[in-house]
């Protein structure tokens, strides 16, 4: 299974869109500091996934969501 997730700061109203073979383990990453993009804004929680059968449809959902650049479709997909 690959995952395409959105990451929400706790500290910060930043969002984070990314895929993943393991979802967990990659949280863990991200709250750990090891994502350079992401280690100013600790901690971050998971407030989206989907799951795929493969890599690339992972990587091609993750694209489509960025597309979206905080938009209505974005809004809509979180939930806000």
């Amino acid at each position: 299974m690959f995952y395409t997730y959105i990451l929400k700061s706790d500290y910060s109203n930043h969002y984070y869109i990314g895929s993943s073979s393991n979802l967990s383990v990659r949280l863990s990453e991200h709250n750990f500091g090891r994502v350079k993009s992401t280690k100013k804004y600790l901690p971050w929680k998971i407030i989206y996934y989907e799951t795929f059968n493969t890599k690339s449809e992972a990587l091609k959902r993750e694209l489509q969501i960025k597309s979206y650049k905080g938009g209505n479709a974005f809004k809509q997909l979180i939930g806000t």
